[in-house]
C-alpha cells in the first residue's frame, strides 16, 4: 500500500503558511507502516488540482488531500475530486442539518455558503469524525482497473488530525489487508541534542536497523522536547507492547538521564505531578519568556492546585519595585535569584522560576543572543527545619525570539524538574 499526501492552498506555497499537516501525516503513516513516497502541494487552481491528482494516483493507491474543504469559492476540493472520479457531487442531508445544528449551537444562523460543504461526490462517503464544520471525505474509485481511494480533509490541524486518526489509517490498514499491529512508544528527552543522542544509541541503532523490528526514529519537537520513537510490528498489540517493553528497557541506561516522560506526557505536566505529590505550591517569574512559561503551566489540568500565578517583569522598574531585584545588570544569575525568591514572597509560592535574558534581536547588556539566566527556588526541608534553596544557570540557546523562549520554558522546568525528584 503506497500512499502521498497532496496539501492544497495557496497560502502554502506563498509561504503565508508552513505546511505542518503534511508532516504530521507523513510521520503517522511510518508509524503505521504504510509506505509513503510523495508529498505535494498544490494552489488553490482545479486545472493543477486535477494534475496533482491524477499524478498521484498514477503511482500510489492512495491519496489524501488536505485542504480546500471550506465554505468559500476557492475551496475547490469536493469539485476536483468528484471530476477525477467522473461524477457529480450531491447533496447530502443529514451533513447539511448537522452543519446547521453546528451554527445553531452558537446562537448563530449557518451562511448560505456553507451549505456547500454537504455536497459529497456520488459514490464517497463522508468521515465519521466531523470536529468542524466541513466534513472528511473517503471516495473510492478505479484507475485503470485498479482499485484506488482518496480520502479529503480539512486544513485546520485538529480536524485533520482527528480524522485520519480516526477513520484514515484505520481504512488504510484494512484495504492493505494487513493484519499485524503496529505500536509505538515516544521516549521524551530533553538536555542532549538529536546528534548527541543518536551517537550515544548508534551501537543500538545498528543492531535495530539489521533486525528490522523495532524501529528508532528522532525528532525535534521544541518545548515538547526531543522524541525518541520506538515503532514495533507484531502479530498481536499483547506482543507488540511486550516488543515495546523490552526495547524501552534497552534504551533507559543509555538515555535514562535526559528521559523525562513517554508518549503524551510533556515536561510541564512532569513538573505539575511532581509538585502535587509534594504539596508544593509554585509561581514564576518571567521577563524573556513573557508569559509563555505560564502559559505552558496553565495547559496542564488540574493545575489550580499547585499554580499560585506569575508576574511578568518584562521592564526593568518591575523587576526592582515588585520583585525586589537589586539595581544594576538584569540579565544575571544574581537578578533570576532575586526574581525567583522574589516571585515566591510576592505571590506565596513554596517553588519558584524565573527567567531574564536576551530573545533577540540585538545584544542587551554586552550579551549575546540567546542568552539566557534562569533559577529555581525552593523550600527544603519540614516544619522549623525548612529553608529556601535557589539553584541558578546560564545557557546559551540557538534560535530565533520564538525558539528561543520554547527552550527556555523546557530548559527551566526540566531544572525544576531534577530538583524535586
Amino acid at each position: 500500500m503506497k500512499v502521498e499526501v497532496v496539501a492544497i492552498g495557496t497560502e502554502l506555497l506563498l509561504g503565508q503558511i508552513v505546511d505542518t499537516n503534511s508532516s504530521w501525516i507523513g510521520q503517522e503513516l511510518a508509524a503505521a507502516g504504510i509506505n509513503s513516497h510523495y508529498q505535494t502541494k498544490v494552489g488553490d487552481n482545479p486545472e493543477r488540482m486535477t494534475e496533482a491528482l491524477t499524478l498521484a494516483l498514477s503511482r500510489s493507491d492512495a491519496v489524501i488531500c488536505c485542504g480546500g474543504l471550506g465554505p468559500t469559492q476557492d475551496d475547490l476540493t469536493r469539485q476536483v475530486i468528484a471530476d477525477v472520479m467522473g461524477v457529480e457531487l450531491e447533496l447530502h442531508d443529514h451533513l447539511l442539518e448537522k452543519i446547521e445544528r453546528m451554527f445553531s449551537s452558537r446562537g448563530r444562523q449557518m451562511p448560505q455558503n456553507n451549505a456547500s460543504q454537504a455536497m459529497i461526490p456520488v459514490g464517497a462517503e463522508a468521515i465519521r469524525e466531523q470536529p468542524g464544520t466541513a466534513p472528511g471525505l473517503v471516495c473510492p474509485l478505479t484507475v485503470d482497473g485498479a482499485a484506488k481511494v482518496i480520502y479529503a480533509v480539512p486544513g485546520v490541524p485538529y480536524e485533520m488530525k482527528e480524522m485520519v486518526l480516526g477513520t484514515i489509517i484505520p481504512d488504510l490498514l484494512h484495504r492493505s489487508g494487513e493484519t499485524s499491529v503496529i505500536a509505538s512508544r515516544v521516549l521524551r528527552t530533553w538536555g542532549h541534542s538529536e546528534s548527541g543522542l543518536a551517537e550515544v544509541l548508534a551501537d543500538r541503532i545498528e543492531d535495530l536497523d539489521e533486525a528490522g523490528n523495532p524501529t528508532l526514529a528522532f525528532l525535534a519537537s521544541g518545548v515538547e522536547g526531543l522524541k525518541v520513537r520506538i515503532t514495533a510490528k507484531a502479530d498481536s498489540a499483547d506482543a507488540a507492547r511486550e516488543m515495546l517493553d523490552v526495547e524501552q528497557a534497552m534504551l533507559e541506561p543509555l538515555i535514562g538521564r535526559w528521559i523525562f516522560g513517554l508518549d503524551d506526557d510533556n515536561m510541564e505536566a512532569v513538573v505539575v505531578r511532581a509538585l502535587k505529590e509534594r504539596g508544593q505550591t509554585l509561581a514564576v517569574a518571567e521577563s524573556l519568556t513573557g508569559g509563555y512559561l505560564s502559559g505552558r503551566i496553565c495547559q496542564v489540568p488540574g493545575v489550580s492546585a499547585v499554580y499560585r500565578g506569575g508576574v511578568i517583569a518584562y521592564n526593568a522598574e518591575i523587576k526592582h519595585d515588585v520583585l525586589g531585584v537589586p539595581e544594576g545588570p538584569i540579565i544575571t544569575e544574581e537578578a533570576a535569584a532575586a526574581m525567583a525568591e522574589g516571585v515566591c514572597r510576592v505571590l506565596g509560592a513554596d517553588v519558584g522560576l524565573a527567567t531574564t535574558g536576551v530573545a533577540g534581536p540585538d545584544e542587551a547588556e554586552g550579551k549575546p543572543v540567546g542568552t539566557v539566566c534562569m533559577a529555581v527556588s525552593m523550600m527544603v526541608g519540614d516544619g522549623a527545619d525548612a529553608d529556601r534553596y535557589t539553584k541558578t544557570a546560564t545557557i546559551r540557546l540557538p534560535g530565533d525570539r520564538e525558539r528561543i523562549r520554547q527552550f527556555s520554558t523546557i530548559t527551566i522546568l526540566d531544572m525544576l524538574r531534577k530538583m524535586l525528584r
